[in-house]
């Protein structure tokens, strides 16, 4: 996957977010969105993912060397963000049995073999609203980064990891960031985007300047 941003904007209301993104996102050169919180990171990142339209400039998706229309890029794209929502009412387990029936994993991995990377074998069987935030954080991480997507997308993903959760991170994505694009959003947290060959900083895109 590779995406094409050309003068891309977004605003709500009379307000601009940001305004004027142009840049080439490559296979295998992830990009950092780093900016402040509220800065609009979780915006672009929703836009990137073809779920959010911006309000002005071309967004152009391909996929070896041909076009993805937008309708159809979640086909290809794994996301995590704070804001995430999971079925709490399931166990570890149901949750990652429903999930692979709608991604397929990488590495043919079953839904118990998932669990083995998490790390939480032994809590296969609890539902997940008897978890933590940092064992929730690490369900949603091992699902979007061990689903065979090639646009991976997460936001702000050490959020709620303790040391041992983020070293944990770091040695997945280094596993599994090959033959695919990923972009991650941060408030400069180093740990969430070492691997990162590129960045886009929002606060450089940030103008006051009203609609017309």
């Amino acid at each position: 996957m590779e995406i094409t941003l050309d003068n891309i904007g977004k605003r709500f209301n009379r307000d601009w977010i940001f305004r004027g993104i142009s840049t080439q996102l490559k296979l295998n050169h992830h990009t950092v969105l780093l900016g402040s919180n509220g800065s609009g990171k979780s915006t672009l990142l929703q836009i990137l993912s073809g779920y959010m339209e911006p309000s002005e400039g071309k967004l152009e998706f391909t996929k070896a060397q041909e076009i993805v229309v937008q309708e159809d890029t979640f086909r290809h794209v794994s996301l995590t963000s704070p804001a995430l929502k999971l079925y709490e009412e399931l166990t570890l387990r149901e949750m990652f049995d429903f999930h692979s029936k709608f991604k397929k994993l990488r590495g043919n991995l079953s839904p118990d073999q998932l669990i083995d990377k998490t790390g939480l074998n032994r809590h296969r069987d609890k539902q997940l609203k008897n978890f933590s935030s940092g064992m929730l954080q690490r369900v949603k991480l091992a699902q979007a980064i061990l689903s065979d997507s090639s646009l991976l997308l997460l936001d702000e993903p050490t959020s709620n990891l303790d040391r041992q959760g983020i070293e944990w991170y770091k040695d997945l994505i280094e596993e599994n960031k090959q033959d695919r694009l990923i972009i991650v959003c941060s408030n400069r947290q180093r740990d969430e985007y070492d691997f990162c060959s590129n960045s886009i900083d929002i606060e450089e895109y940030k103008k006051p300047h009203l609609a017309g």
